[in-house]
């Protein structure tokens, strides 16, 4: 008969997993990964489960880098590969805990794909667009102003009938009444437009102008003062302002994850002109529209959170 010689482990502190019984039995204990790697660091310690306040999609680096010195941002990289940036910014009456990422590529499916892993890893409470936008009005969307939107026209939907003859058919979709109401007490407050002083260092004595519009949204770089496209959205509704390439994907999203049970995150798009949608368009101004664009969204945090 075999004699039971005991139980061997090896460890320190952890969950005991390396044991042996029988006779002549023994133990290859393997040093945790903790013992081999060090300690995690912040970027791969576990995510806290708490509530997330605003997610926020960016297309450019531009963009993100702007939001990180803005709000204190930090990389962190999940399990499965994917970048996102967190922080936490103190308003008079709350931590709001933010996390923003950066789309694979411009356009409304990248976004849209961007917001489902915001949803699955974050689930916030409320979904921004931030970045840089092509002005469509002389008056109010001069280069370095910002657009706060509410509402967007989607204006890919069209029929081609004989000879030519395109038709386009908008899409006009609206945000929650909450953050309509947010943005409205913002400029309650600051005034319309509302007047800040310019975040680049050489702007600085400068002010830039903020005003609250719609925002034209399709799958095209408009470079042209004629396009059709700024013709239609002027006919469509003389309010809207600028043009962006994401914020149709953004709304349909909303409008689709509508129907689930759990509590739908409003939306809101900050848009700092960096062109005139014109043949002078280019990126001499991204760096000026990213960093006017995420001190707005800074200055709305108190409003929307």
């Amino acid at each position: 008969m075999n004699t039971n010689r005991g139980i061997s482990s090896y460890g320190n502190g952890n969950t005991i997993s390396n044991n042996a019984v029988g006779n002549h039995a023994r133990v290859i204990a393997t040093p945790s990964a903790e013992r081999i790697r060090g300690p995690l660091t912040d970027s791969e310690a576990p995510l806290d489960p708490g509530t997330w306040d605003i997610g926020i999609v960016t297309i450019l680096s531009e963009e993100l880098r702007s939001l990180c010195d803005e709000l204190k941002l930090e990389r962190h990289k999940e399990p499965g590969g994917l970048y996102f940036y967190r922080g936490e910014c103190t308003t008079p009456d709350s931590t709001v805990r933010i996390v923003a990422t950066q789309t694979q590529s411009q356009g409304q499916r990248s976004t849209m794909a961007a917001l489902e892993n915001l949803r699955r890893h974050y689930t916030p409470r409320l979904w921004a667009l931030v970045g840089v936008g092509g002005g469509i009005h002389d008056e109010y969307a001069q280069i370095g102003n910002v657009i706060v939107s509410t509402e967007v026209v989607y204006y890919e939907n069209r029929k081609i009938n004989p000879l030519g003859d395109v038709r386009r058919r908008g899409e006009h979709r609206q945000a929650p009444a909450q953050v309509v109401h947010a943005v409205n007490a913002f400029f309650t407050d600051h005034g319309t437009p509302a007047r800040i002083h310019g975040q680049l260092a050489s702007r600085s004595s400068q002010e830039y102008e903020v005003y609250p519009g719609l925002i034209g949204s399709g799958e095209a770089v408009i470079a042209d003062r004629d396009s059709d496209i700024r013709r239609y959205l002027a006919h469509y509704n003389e309010k809207v302002l600028a043009v962006d390439m994401e914020a149709g994907g953004l709304s349909q999203y909303w409008q689709e994850n509508s129907v689930h049970d759990e509590t739908n995150p409003g939306w809101i798009v900050i848009r700092g002109v960096s062109d005139n949608a014109d043949k002078e368009k280019g990126h001499a101004h991204h760096e000026l529209a990213a960093r006017n664009a995420a001190h707005v969204l800074r200055l709305l945090l108190p409003f929307l959170c």
